[in-house]
């Protein structure tokens, strides 16, 4: 057992705990994210060369064999590609909204513990000179070994929740990065077919 396992004290744990939690965190979501990744042009490419065909059933099954957030986008719109232009860009936008929401999901859990580490690091900081001062008030003969680890439960602690703190951040900030460059497609993705829908309409009226 080493001195941060020994003095830090029972905010030691809990910090450790939340750091664990965040890398668990930070790698399900760094999967997920990866996958939701793919090059959203050449999937409307091929989905528009399906449309063109008159296909618009396997249009829609290429979507669903897609697990991605531009896919089901396109999907939506093209199950509501008979409706008016109003109808059609409220369901792109009520999809692509869902689709963020889904993105975002638990970076909020890493901002919270970014924020809380650290004062959980001042209160491990508290608690150890607590330590010290009752140490001092109640012992008439104060033993070095007793202010030594009152002390060192404080540094412990503030070390640990700066450690997690500066960590999490790094990987909120990895992952916020990602959720971005992310959203920038579905917008990108989301303009694309509605104007390739809003054009099929047009031809087909003329």
């Amino acid at each position: 057992m080493n001195v941060w396992t020994m003095v830090g004290g029972p905010v030691f744990w809990l910090l450790a705990l939340l750091g664990a939690s965040s890398v668990f965190v930070f790698f399900s979501r760094l999967l997920s994210l990866r996958r939701a990744q793919i090059d959203y042009q050449d999937f409307i490419r091929g989905v528009a060369n399906v449309l063109g065909q008159g296909n618009p059933d396997e249009a829609l099954a290429i979507c669903d064999d897609t697990p991605a957030p531009v896919a089901r986008i396109v999907a939506a719109a093209i199950r509501h590609r008979d409706g008016s232009a109003r109808v059609l860009r409220e369901t792109v936008d009520t999809t692509g909204r869902a689709e963020v929401g889904r993105l975002e999901r638990r970076l909020a859990l890493l901002a919270i513990i970014a924020q809380a580490a650290p004062l959980l690091g001042l209160l491990g900081t508290v608690l150890g000179m607590m330590r010290v001062v009752l140490a001092l008030n109640t012992e008439a003969l104060v033993m070095r070994a007793d202010l030594l680890g009152g002390v060192m439960q404080s540094l412990v602690a503030a070390a640990a929740g700066l450690i997690v703190a500066v960590s999490v951040q790094v990987m909120y900030g990895m992952l916020h990065i990602r959720v971005e460059r992310l959203i920038v497609d579905l917008e990108a993705a989301a303009s694309e077919i509605l104007a390739l829908l809003s054009g099929s309409r047009r031809e087909m009226v003329s």
